[in-house]
């Protein structure tokens, strides 16, 4: 869809705090456990996409539309966004730092906490400051955590860009807003739970992710990836989809691997790869966040996932 060197993205969506902390087994009801080792750095869906594209992508200049707090939490973020080289003008600083916990044991069961304020979604002034940005954009990456009617807005504001959506509709979003939106879609990914608030019904299945997925292809998508729980994640374009199984590997901590999934999709995207390999590379670099601690995934060998 997007070929060249000099490329920007730009992601809309959540930054934070991310602590994890992981033990042998999560402790019951009114017990403690010991803390086996821990680790905290920049989260938010956002800020992990964001991070995983340009450690992919180095070449490629990586934008962050986000919010942080006004607090030393939100300037350690800050500082780790920027070691890693994302573009952080557009991160607008209000409230108090999200904080994201995630517990997780040797099984790799885990439990998620968050600590969110209602200042850490996006706004529309958030965006609007950031139209230059967005409008030199070739691939604009939209959270649905966050409120459509802004996550319209940002889209309009990238006239030429890929609009890559991440996520699913909840009830209370307004029907009209949801299908502007998805009309402008050019690639829809949303995971199981995701998958079914955008199809209206469950996924337990491959032919119920195609069926799914061709319904969502006709309101507006050029490809779409949904994820059945437990099995896999199907890729769908105009005729034909193809169904990339879980592997093997052993898993450590699934906190994370969606992020990377869709960091693995706009790579693809980057060099301008085919449906069918984008679900590849995208399907590698989510076995590759799987397989370490923590949310945020390290790509350090790249091979694993450009291969």
């Amino acid at each position: 869809m997007v070929a060249g060197k000099s490329q920007r993205v730009v992601v809309v969506g959540s930054a934070g705090r991310d602590l994890a902390i992981g033990m042998t087994s999560l402790p019951e009801a009114n017990a403690s456990a010991p803390i086996e080792r821990t680790m905290e750095r920049l989260g938010g869906k956002g800020a992990n996409i964001a991070a995983g594209i340009r450690q992919l992508n180095p070449e490629c200049s990586v934008s962050l539309i986000a919010v942080l707090g006004v607090d030393r939490a939100g300037e350690a973020v800050l500082e780790d966004a920027l070691d890693l080289g994302i573009d952080t003008a557009c991160v607008a600083r209000r409230g108090e730092t999200s904080l994201l916990v995630d517990l997780v044991d040797d099984s790799a069961e885990r439990r998620i906490l968050e600590q969110v304020s209602p200042e850490a979604s996006v706004r529309e002034e958030d965006v609007r400051s950031a139209a230059m940005v967005l409008g030199e954009a070739r691939v604009v990456v939209l959270q649905l955590r966050q409120p459509v009617a802004v996550l319209t807005r940002a889209a309009e504001l990238a006239p030429g860009a890929v609009v890559v959506l991440d996520g699913g509709f909840d009830g209370a979003v307004d029907s009209e807003l949801a299908e502007r939106l998805l009309t402008r879609a050019d690639i829809v990914r949303a995971n199981g739970e995701e998958a079914e608030m955008l199809a209206g019904h469950s996924i337990s299945s491959v032919s119920d992710a195609e069926r799914a997925a061709a319904d969502l292809l006709n309101r507006g998508p050029s490809i779409v990836s949904l994820t059945v729980s437990g099995s896999g994640d199907l890729v769908a374009w105009e005729g034909d989809s193809h169904f990339f199984p879980f592997g093997d590997e052993p898993v450590v901590d699934r906190t994370g691997a969606g992020d990377a999934y869709v960091a693995g999709l706009v790579t693809g995207l980057l060099r301008a790869e085919p449906p069918r390999e984008l679900g590849r590379r995208a399907s590698a670099a989510a076995t590759t966040a799987v397989q370490q601690f923590g949310g945020f995934t390290r790509f350090a060998e790249r091979s694993r996932v450009d291969g």
